[in-house]
């Protein structure tokens, strides 16, 4: 059995949909347009090209023609990758928000569905004033449209680098294409909650978004950012770093580790999780952050029959679905940075399999924080 080692990925450089084309307004990624909210939008911008990006948040109304299609998706390695940003290189494909859609979940049995304050802020309180939300990275949208639905009196938008295709998309809800690591300021101070999930592998200066972020709330408004770290923790909950790779490493920290390093490579910022609270924290426009930390095994491994152990397994048995998808999810970000299918392929076949059989006892870690924008 070959002994894989993070050197066997190269350190070099770098720095959808099969169906037939429809192009009708039934593909349209909005509902009809409503008297009260914008319409759903594509701003156009992209990681190379500032000067097409819109200065306003709502500049035109788009169809999900084939043309729209073609510039938002390009296939790789069997998968939909987007076609604006080369840091990001998770899918944005059917099966990838499939998997979003059952982590929401299993994120809402455990964390919560909304910080504590959320609903206070966007009650409808205030004569004259819709409140708004935005999503940014909001992958299948499952966050957002919930936001849309339980609080149908405020506007959301929901960004990505792709267009969100939910068919029932509610008429307080849009959709904006756009790259976030070019900036946020067309919505500045536009926002009573802005949101961010997982977004780190994406993003090449996190703590510069948490600075957009709390620019573009409003007064009192709220910012809430949750991500992991791209490593796996033993039962001790203590990290599994390359350098404790060892003969019985567990092959899902291998993989993991090696993600890290070519989410790293491809700029983005895989350990901001380990940040997030002291950025939020000493943030100048930020007041009131709340940190917490979750910890959930990667599989059923627990033994006992006592009501928490079994919760905790079943919950171990979602992360574990969770992670066997995402183990798919990770091919292109890994065989674009040149690592060798042959490497890639035995790290995640042994990785499954020990998924599968539940034999080792390990952990995801996700941390979670929320903060007030200042009164002033």
């Amino acid at each position: 059995m070959q002994v894989f080692h993070p050197e066997h990925l190269m350190s070099s450089a770098f720095d959808p949909h099969g169906e037939d084309d429809m192009d009708t307004d039934a593909g349209s990624v909005a509902s009809g347009p409503s008297c009260r909210f914008a319409p759903s939008v594509v701003t156009s911008a992209t990681s190379h090209d500032w000067e097409m990006r819109s200065a306003s948040p709502a500049p035109s109304v788009y169809s999900m023609t084939s043309s729209l299609r073609a510039a938002s998706y390009r296939h790789e390695f069997g998968r939909g990758i987007n076609n604006y940003s080369e840091v990001y290189r998770l899918p944005a494909d059917d099966e990838e928000f499939e998997r979003l859609d059952q982590q929401h979940l299993m994120f809402m049995e455990v964390m919560g569905k909304y910080p504590p304050c959320l609903p206070d802020i966007l009650a409808d309180d205030t004569p004259g004033v819709t409140k708004t939300c935005v999503d940014l990275g909001c992958g299948s949208g499952s966050w957002i449209l919930d936001v849309a639905r339980d609080f149908p009196h405020c506007s959301a938008v929901a960004v990505d680098l792709v267009p969100m295709q939910d068919i029932n998309m509610p008429p307080n809800c849009r959709s904006e294409v756009d790259d976030i690591n070019l900036g946020l300021q067309h919505f500045y101070g536009a926002f009573n909650v802005a949101h961010a999930r997982l977004v780190s592998s994406g993003i090449r200066d996190y703590k510069g978004l948490i600075d957009e972020m709390a620019q573009t709330l409003r007064p009192r408004g709220l910012i809430q950012l949750v991500e992991f770290d791209f490593r796996v923790y033993d039962e001790h909950k203590r990290p599994i770093m390359p350098s404790r790779l060892e003969e019985e490493t567990p092959w899902l920290a291998r993989w993991m580790n090696v993600v890290n390093i070519a989410v790293e490579q491809r700029g983005g910022e895989p350990d901001a999780a380990n940040h997030l609270h002291h950025w939020v924290s000493k943030h100048p426009l930020l007041e009131e952050a709340v940190y917490n930390e979750y910890w959930f095994q990667t599989g059923p491994w627990k033994t006992g029959d006592d009501p928490f152990t079994a919760r905790d397994n079943r919950i171990g048995a979602m992360m574990r679905d969770d992670i066997l998808a995402f183990l798919k999810s990770g091919r292109p970000l890994l065989l674009s940075n040149d690592l060798d299918i042959s490497v890639v392929d035995e790290l995640e076949s042994n990785a499954e399999r020990e998924l599968t059989e539940a034999s080792a006892p390990t952990y995801i870690r996700v941390q979670n924080v929320y903060a007030r924008r200042k009164a002033y």
